[in-house]
């Protein structure tokens, strides 16, 4: 038996709770972050708190439908076109993880969850891939006004805010991605661990994740030198005013000491 796994990005973020009340479909797992539902007889639904939801064995009036009732908490998020698919087999006594289908021995929903999983992290790097990408290209053109004038075309309130926003999706990728981090499901049973780590070389999560990480820091880096170059400046400005302070104190006594003589 062949099945889908359809992993969306639907959201920014997404409230658990509320996304439990929306939808009263059997719980098997539920947290502040995840939500694993059964919604029927093999079909779940795995939602994530960063934005993601996961199908398996859904057709596309399935999908609408669900995501319909989840309307209410998405509907004021901005919306992507992210989203990604592999096949799940069941083969009897076979195991394989391939670029665009996995094969399971058995039915089994913790190694369904899995895929699930991986699936939707592989769409949550894809988003903040974009996005750091487009920092970056953001971040390069203050570089190259800074190469071709010798100063800044930022600073102030807008350098702070994307200071703010640079680390803010630091932080999102931090607390939302455990691509590093084995799941709790994974630590008693040595298959679904050897599962989680070949669907996470499939899907090349790690190398992903460190490539955005990389490119976050080179965005901080220069950051750093644009805040550098504003406090200087603002230095400088500051002294400019102390010196021509003091130089109309010393007018003002002179003047007064000529009007004296």
């Amino acid at each position: 038996m062949v099945f889908e796994v359809v992993a969306f990005q639907i959201a920014g973020t997404l409230d658990i709770r509320q996304c439990r009340n929306l939808l009263p479909i059997k719980v098997l797992f539920a947290s502040s972050d995840e939500l694993y539902l059964k919604s029927g007889p093999q079909k779940f639904v795995y939602i994530f708190q960063y934005g993601m939801v996961s199908f398996f064995n859904h057709n596309e009036t399935e999908m609408h439908n669900i995501l319909q009732k989840l309307d209410p908490v998405t509907s004021k998020q901005t919306q992507a076109e992210l989203s990604e698919k592999i096949q799940v087999e069941i083969l009897t006594d076979q195991r394989k993880v391939s670029f665009n289908k996995v094969i399971l021995p058995d039915f089994d929903k913790e190694a369904i969850r899995m895929v699930m999983l991986n699936a939707s992290q592989s769409v949550a790097l894809d988003r903040y891939s974009y996005v750091t990408e487009q920092l970056l290209e953001e971040t390069n053109e203050h570089t190259k006004y800074l190469e071709q004038h010798g100063k800044l075309d930022i600073g102030g309130n807008k350098l702070k805010r994307f200071i703010g926003r640079v680390l803010n999706i630091k932080n999102q990728i931090s607390e939302n991605l455990y691509i590093f981090d084995e799941p709790d499901i994974t630590w008693d049973d040595e298959n679904l661990n050897k599962l989680n780590l070949e669907l996470k070389q499939t899907f090349d999560l790690k190398n992903r994740y460190r490539n955005i990480y990389e490119r976050i820091e080179i965005i901080k880096e220069n950051l750093s030198l644009f805040k550098d170059i504003m406090e200087h400046r603002e230095s400088s400005r500051l002294e400019w005013i102390i010196i021509i302070l003091i130089l109309v104190e010393v007018v003002d006594l002179f003047v007064l000491r000529l009007f004296k003589l």
